[in-house]
């Protein structure tokens, strides 16, 4: 995910209040209509019959970040009504206050979604009140795991990124007690070589315990050249989540690099998967789009279908 400035910020809202205004909300809206997906099989309203997956399935709501900024409570209710399972909220969730992240936690709990991980900026761990903030927070949304959705900018060099690893392997010490767990969410660059053999990943791996989490965003992984198989597998238990992000050769005005939806891409979604639930130690899928030829929350539906029909013919 790319750093985001941008503040989800809606009005506050009480409990009675959401769900008398989701009661005016057409059906229509939260229609998901069968499409035709990149796997060649069609995928029905709802997802498949029967049992549910295994894996949760989940956004990350950077996806739908202009609509949440514009209405948080009707972005929750058009994310679960689509058959979401789990949100991510990005970065500006930090901004919360203790009531509004009650707030939204009964509102997640009303619409049945769960939120597993939250997207963060250095403040979350940096000891003090940085982090005591964000331990409260999560604490109330039911997280497990806080990431840092990217290094700061002052981080460069192998020494740089070392004195990182350190520090994060130091708020998970800390965070561990209150039941969450730190980690990390990857960009291109993390995958460039440091010193000629090493690459930042491998940097921070090295460097940091087995609890810590490796965040894995398959797009950028291969957007980059790196084989997110061999990393799944070189990293046993540690691929707790994955942000299900594809990638194709091109540019974003033809539609492509980031902007194709899930399985248009190039990214071996078969082997990726095979490995993360036989080694990574995936607990938890997240969808992500960084934007594609189609609105926010269509794209948000389409993704979800295509994950369903993927996973139909699994």
């Amino acid at each position: 995910m790319s750093d985001h400035a941008n503040s989800a910020t809606s009005n506050a809202f009480s409990r009675r209040h959401f769900l008398a205004l989701a009661s005016t909300v057409p059906a229509a809206l939260l229609a998901t209509p069968s499409v035709t997906t990149a796997f060649g099989q069609t995928a029905a309203p709802g997802g498949p019959a029967g049992k549910r997956a295994k894996y949760p399935i989940g956004l990350e709501l950077y996806s739908v970040r202009d609509e949440l900024g514009r209405d948080l409570p009707k972005t929750l209710r058009q994310v679960a009504g689509m058959g979401y399972e789990v949100v991510e909220f990005y970065a500006p969730y930090y901004d919360w206050s203790l009531p509004r992240a009650k707030e939204i936690r009964a509102l997640l709990d009303d619409l049945g979604l769960r939120c597993y991980s939250t997207h963060n900026h250095i403040e979350a761990f940096t000891p003090g009140t940085g982090m005591g903030k964000a331990i409260e927070l999560n604490q109330i949304l039911g997280t497990r795991i806080i990431v840092m959705a990217s290094a700061p900018g002052t981080v460069a060099g192998l020494d740089g990124w070392k004195r990182l690893a350190e520090e994060l392997s130091q708020a998970a010490a800390y965070l561990q007690p209150h039941g969450l767990a730190a980690g990390f969410h990857n960009h291109n660059p993390e995958w460039a070589l440091l010193d000629g053999n090493l690459r930042v990943m491998d940097v921070l791996a090295a460097n940091t315990p087995k609890e810590f989490v490796l965040q894995l965003d398959v797009g950028t992984c291969v957007a980059a050249g790196a084989d997110p198989v061999a990393w799944i597998k070189a990293n046993p238990g540690r691929i707790r989540c994955l942000h299900l992000k594809d990638w194709a050769p091109g540019t974003a005005a033809e539609e492509k690099a980031y902007r194709v939806i899930f399985g248009e891409g190039v990214a071996p979604w078969r082997q990726i998967v095979a490995a993360a639930e036989a080694t990574g130690g995936v607990e938890y899928y997240l969808l992500e789009q960084e934007g594609s030829r189609y609105p926010e929350f269509d794209t948000a539906r389409r993704c979800l279908e295509a994950w369903k029909a993927f996973r139909q013919n699994g």
